[in-house]
């Protein structure tokens, strides 16, 4: 389906649809993922240009396009653990083993709408996927569905560059890629971040994608790794200005209407960006990107409208330094709070501008037990004064509680 074309929401994939995908004829027995031989019409790929990335580029542009984008997408262990026993509910002996079943069909479903909304809608993948045995903190290693369920609730890029990324070594980056290869050949969500050889390289970095007449280029980096890269490839982007300068002049010769960074950067846990976060905001912002969207400090951050001279033109630049988390099971109040962003591009005389206030909301992660059988990620705005909906009351209150001094301490107002 092309971005920004969709006449209603994805639907959430439940366990039993990602079972009849993977269990379908095309499956490959030895990776246990599915097989295609070609891509499907609507995924149009702009050969001649193998850095272009394209979906429904003959569409007429919008006068305005949104771009959605939640913070760390995790895989810890009990997270895991939850979702094959949701899976064994309906299939009693599963096999914690089996890819297949685990059944993640309560994390994203009251943000739905959100994500499937969107013209574009990023989520921020923080782990490997290097096949059982399958592991949580500190070295991930995620079901191989996981990804597959995170497409099916709207999410169309998925960034890949990140500390966990390389936690299984270069094999369990090698089978990572092979496995968004193949979900990129059978769903219409495209991965950047990382890539096996100097092509795919060449093709991702920056990952240029057409959303409703709007050529967007995606630039995705890291601060660093947990464990040691050790050959060239497989590659995970650094936060190398070397390198981005370079994937910022191929978005602009590609024709890039909007450049927007994706940094895995900060220090983890505090509220405040750091100095170094916005020394290298205002690199960005003058060496061409439109927007900046932080991820990895596990918490939410502040932000901020970087006011540059580009070219001798003034320009505005937004920047949101940290969402915190989308989905994990980290325990401390702050790491559950987070936040979800809406950027705006609108086509004007003078031609194409990100609006630089960005509209923000809240999400607070409950657990098992608390409100659903499963994790489940709430909008804080539209679930406040329901305390009769959780099952566990104290945490309608921790959410309440630090909502509010998140409010304070990020200086952010919910646009809800």
């Amino acid at each position: 389906m092309p971005f920004g074309s969709r006449r209603s929401p994805r639907k959430a994939w439940s366990a039993f649809h990602i079972l009849l995908l993977l269990l379908s004829p095309m499956v490959s027995v030895a990776q246990g993922l599915p097989h295609v031989s070609e891509r499907p019409a609507s995924y149009s790929w702009l050969l001649k240009d193998p850095g272009d990335i394209a979906f429904d580029f003959l569409a007429p542009r919008a006068d305005t396009v949104t771009i959605f984008a939640m913070g760390d997408i995790m895989s810890h262990g009990l997270q895991m653990k939850n979702a094959w026993q949701l899976y064994c509910k309906a299939h009693p002996g599963a096999s914690r083993e089996d890819p297949r079943h685990y059944d993640y069909s309560t994390f994203f479903k009251h943000v739905e709408d959100r994500i499937a909304g969107a013209d574009l809608a990023v989520g921020n993948l923080e782990f490997p996927m290097a096949g059982p045995p399958f592991s949580g903190y500190p070295a991930f290693s995620a079901p191989d569905s996981y990804p597959y369920y995170i497409a099916g609730t709207g999410f169309d890029v998925l960034l890949t560059a990140n500390n966990h990324i390389f936690d299984k070594g270069k094999e369990g980056v090698e089978r990572t890629i092979r496995i968004y290869d193949e979900l990129e050949s059978r769903v219409d969500a495209v991965y950047t971040g990382i890539a096996m050889d100097a092509v795919q390289d060449t093709l991702r970095n920056p990952l240029m994608v057409q959303v409703r007449g709007l050529s967007v280029a995606i630039i995705n980096f890291t601060y660093g790794t947990n464990s040691g890269i050790g050959a060239s490839w497989p590659k995970v982007n650094r936060m190398d200005r070397k390198e981005i300068a370079s994937a910022i002049g191929r978005a602009r010769r590609r024709g890039a209407d909007v450049i927007l960074a994706f940094p895995h950067w900060g220090n983890e846990y505090q509220p405040r960006h750091s100095a170094y976060q916005e020394e290298l905001a205002v690199w960005l912002a003058r060496s061409g990107v439109d927007a900046i969207i932080g991820s990895h400090p596990h918490v939410v951050q502040d932000r901020s409208v970087l006011e540059v001279d580009r070219d001798g033109v003034p320009r505005k630049v937004p920047v949101v330094y940290s969402l915190g988390n989308a989905v994990s099971n980290q325990n401390d109040l702050p790491a559950r709070l987070e936040a979800c962003v809406v950027l705006k591009v609108v086509f004007g005389r003078s031609g194409v501008e990100v609006i630089p206030e960005t509209e923000v909301s809240f999400l607070w992660c409950t657990k098992p037990g608390m409100l659903e059988d499963g994790y489940a990620v709430v909008p804080v705005a539209r679930f406040k004064g329901k305390k009769e909906l959780w099952r566990d009351p104290q945490d309608y209150d921790n959410m309440i509680s630090t909502y509010n001094k998140v409010l304070k301490t990020s200086g952010i107002t919910d646009c809800e």
